[in-house]
């Protein structure tokens, strides 16, 4: 029952982010095209290289944080569902699991990304050193752990799993997954933002270099 209800609020949200997205300029615009296409097989390659122990405990780099950045909220969540879509065909996620791992493990980590990049640009002072450290660095290893304790804590409350198998199969991971994935993010901005600044969507110089 929760996979199902989780796979009609993933369709809600996909439906209502679709219908508010530029598609025209999709079908129309080169560089809107190279961008998302070429984040969406980013974040497939990623995806694809995982690892674990039990059924739907695996761990894999997400690089969400980045792709929000970079795309924004709207066209990062279609983004990952593209991904995510792709993963499942190949075989790397069950079908089943569509709804659960639409919401968990894509939605709820490119929330938690977008919600610390607008905290920080509101509520820090806007400079290049913040954004890198703060929206990308910081905010990629919360985007993880946010995704990881709730994939978990659904396995634990729907009883696929103990609390036990979970925390020392899966979560124990977390110390060698976030500073990783901080880095991973962090280096990414810190190049997108140096050589081209003008291909993310979330960074001005107007705010970040010029406004001081």
């Amino acid at each position: 029952m929760i996979k199902i209800v989780a796979l009609l609020l993933y369709t809600v949200l996909l439906v209502t982010v679709i219908r508010q997205l530029p598609l025209q300029q999709l079908l129309t615009n080169n560089h809107t095209q190279h961008m998302i296409f070429g984040c969406t097989a980013s974040i497939f390659c990623l995806w694809v290289f995982r690892t674990g122990i039990y059924s739907g405990l695996d761990v894999h780099f997400l690089w969400l944080t980045a792709l929000t950045l970079i795309l924004g909220f709207q066209w990062a969540i279609f983004s990952s569902a593209l991904a995510l879509i792709s993963i499942t065909l190949s075989g790397g996620e069950s079908w089943s699991m569509l709804g659960i791992n639409g919401l968990l493990s894509c939605a709820l980590p490119i929330t938690v990304s977008y919600l610390c990049y607008s905290l920080s640009f509101h509520k820090l002072p806007r400079h290049f050193f913040v954004y890198i450290f703060v929206c990308s660095f910081l905010t990629g290893a919360v985007a993880i752990i946010a995704k990881m304790f709730a994939l978990g804590g659904y396995y634990f409350f729907t009883d696929q799993y103990s609390w036990q198998i979970i925390t020392d199969n899966y979560l124990i991971l977390l110390t060698l997954l976030a500073f990783p994935e901080a880095m991973l993010n962090g280096m990414t901005m810190t190049l997108m933002v140096m050589y081209k600044p003008h291909w993310v969507f979330t960074f001005q110089d107007k705010f970040y270099i010029n406004d001081k």
